[in-house]
Formats: structure tokens, sequence, C-alpha cells
């Protein structure tokens, strides 16, 4: 596999696969954390077509018939501090988003605040699109993939591919305003910089309707002002909850957020729950993830779960067991229910993987899955490695 996270194995799973195929699946999972997952019941019905395939990292699309305008993703945390802030970015000091008054109580209130990220965020939505209109734009006229199109019908399904960062953060900070007490601490010139909370807020990724329908309305409330806009090529508008290793970076440019989270602290990946914040096993950080729309999100949902092997079982066979059988609740799809969109595994324990950053030589082949790839973890930077290390790593079921 060299470096390269390619071949992307994906598994696309239905409750309805033989038993043993899952649980043959499961098993390389367990000794290579290799494959990804997708839940072949919510997207061969939603396409009407069974001739679909993975591409990119976690985007479903119909073989020759569609193609993709990348569009990667925007962050709705740092949206989240323009609208307290009214539009002065907290790193740069500057105005960047539209000019508006700052929020000025001692106390942050949720109405307010949502009032206001509601605002900011139509003015992402445009910039956003604007931006993605010109660069596919720009890249048709120079660079056109004619070798690649010659490959599709006629009449290609073009879609934009918008994406979100920090979900969890937004999720969760938005929890901390309604549910504890989140003061502002500003600087001379009144920017909001920090913040104080008091008391405790129900946090994303422990199956708690009260955050998990926030982290819900975001995705919702996003793609809903995103597909008012024209797009190039009438390109239909879809959405991903996805940020590969950008993570890091986004958090990197991104101040203290209201869920406690440190300035330039790396961001959940994807639809992860924040770091060591999905405390209640397994099946409540599965089921908060799988309440992510993706009616409002056709690029993609990722998930990277990390579970320590006797999370699962004492031995092989019950390991196996155990986590066809997560994955067939996880992605469970019915009328009422669409179930999860992707899930990465890994089935490894901390201690594993500190030691392959300290001595990379004993661990040449150790593959992991991050985000939306496969990949070589000596290939990855040390900061990259760091934060895979810091994610949660599930200890019971």
């Amino acid at each position: 596999m060299g470096p390269s996270p390619e071949p992307n194995m994906t598994i696309l799973w239905s409750e309805k696969l033989p038993l043993n195929f899952k649980k043959f699946a499961a098993k390389v999972s367990i000794d290579t954390s290799s494959l990804q997952y997708e839940n072949d019941d919510l997207m061969r019905p939603d396409f009407n077509n069974d001739d679909y395939a993975i591409a990119c990292c976690v985007s479903p699309m119909i073989v020759g018939k569609q193609m993709q305008f990348f569009g990667a993703r925007a962050n709705l945390a740092k949206t989240m501090l323009y609208a307290i802030n009214g539009g002065v970015d907290e790193k740069l000091k500057m105005q960047v988003g539209p000019k508006s008054e700052p929020i000025k109580g001692d106390v942050l209130n949720y109405d307010e605040v949502m009032e206001r990220m509601d605002h900011f965020m139509d003015w992402l939505a445009k910039q956003y699109i604007t931006a993605l209109n010109i660069i596919h734009y720009m890249h048709d006229k120079y660079s056109y993939e004619a070798s690649l199109m010659a490959l599709h019908d006629r009449d290609v399904i073009r879609t934009m591919a918008c994406g979100i960062a920090g979900l969890s953060v937004a999720a969760d900070s938005l929890s901390a305003i309604k549910y504890a007490k989140v003061k502002p601490i500003r600087d001379e010139d009144g920017l909001a910089i920090d913040f104080e909370i008091e008391g405790e807020y129900p946090q994303f990724g422990n199956n708690d309707p009260r955050v998990d329908d926030l982290a819900v309305d975001l995705v919702e409330r996003f793609m809903k002002k995103i597909q008012k806009l024209h797009t190039y090529r009438d390109a239909i508008p879809t959405q991903s909850v996805l940020t590969i290793t950008s993570n890091v970076v986004y958090g990197k440019k991104t101040g203290n957020t209201p869920d406690g989270r440190r300035a330039g602290a790396p961001f959940g990946p994807g639809a992860n729950p924040m770091h060591g914040r999905d405390q209640k096993g397994a099946v409540a950080s599965l089921t908060s993830v799988a309440k992510l729309p993706f009616a409002y999100a056709k690029d993609g949902i990722s998930y990277t779960f990390s579970i320590v092997p006797n999370a699962l079982g004492k031995d092989d066979e019950v390991r196996k067991t155990n986590l066809a059988g997560l994955m067939d609740g996880y992605f469970h799809h019915e009328a009422s229910i669409e179930g999860g969109q992707h899930l990465n595994v890994n089935v490894m324990n901390r201690e594993m993987l500190l030691d392959a950053m300290e001595n990379p030589e004993k661990y040449p082949q150790l593959t992991i899955r991050v985000s939306g790839y496969a990949v070589r973890f000596n290939s990855l930077t040390k900061e990259q490695q760091q934060d895979v290390i810091t994610r949660t790593f599930t200890q019971s079921m």
C-alpha cells in the first residue's frame, strides 16, 4: 500500500448480508483496521439504483452517470464565534464577516446566539457557493477532465459537494449556552476571546436528544441555505460531514469555543463527537451519529469509530459477533429511521499507537482508518498522529 491511502476498501453493509460474510469483514477490521463500511440499505433505495460506488472518501455516486464538484467544507465553530463577535475574527482581530453589533451580555443567551448564528450562516453559504462556482468554472476552463468525462453518460448529473467542519464543537457549544451558564471573557477591545462555563451540559455522542437534536438542526439548517443558491452548471448541492485530517487545521485556526475547547485544539473529525466526550459506550455514540440526517448530507456522514479489543469481547468469535451486531444496529434502516451512513472501524489500544509514535520501526505496516481513508500510521505527521491518539477509544459497549 505504501504511504498512499489507496486502496480505499469499502463494504456496502446490509442487514441482509450472510452472517458469515459479516463476521469475516468484522475479523478483517479487528485484525487490520483497514475497512470502511457504508449503508447499502440506505443508499440503494435513495438512488433507486444498485450500480453505485464510493467516490472521494465516503461519497456515493452512480457509476458513469454522476460526477462531483468537490467543495471541501465550511467551519461552523468559527461561524459561531463570528456571530458572537459581530463578524470580527477572534484570531486575526479584524473584520471578516458582516459587520454587526457583538453580543454584549455577561452571559450568553441561546436564542440570541442562535438568531445571530443563523444570519452568519446565510452569509457563509453565499461566500462558500460563490467561491466554489468560481473555482469550478476556472477548473473546467483550464483543466477539464476530458478523459474521465468520456467514460460518463452524455447528460451527466453534477453535484456541488459542500461540507461542514466542527459540527460537534458547534453543537456542544450551543448545548453549553442553552443548558449551562456560559460567560464570555473579553479583551480590552471587547472581543470575546474565551468562555467560562458554570454547570454541566449534555455533550454530543451520548445519545442525549437535547444536544443530538442541535447537531441535527445545524446539518439541516446549513444545507437548506446552500440549496437556495445558484450553482455552477446547475449542479445539485450536496453536503458532507467529513474533514479527513483537516480537523487539525480547522482547529488550529479557531479560537476558544463556548464548549470549553481550547484555541488551536483539533475538532472532532467528521461527524465524531469531540475527543473524550462520548462517555456512555459504543452504542450511545453510534446512536448519536446515526441521527444525523443523510437526507441533508448526501455527500456522506463520516464517523471514525475506535474501540479497544477487550470491549468487544474476550475471544475472536465473540468480538466478530459483537462488532457485526454493532454495525447491524448502527446501519439499521427503515421508513422512519435512516440509520448511520458511514463507519470507519479501528480496533486497537491507545498504548500501541503511543509506542508506534515513539518506535515507528516496530510497526512498519500499522494501518488505521483516518476519517475517509486508510493510511499507514507512520506516514501521518506527528500532529496528525497526536490527534488520532487523543480521540476516544471506547472502553465498553
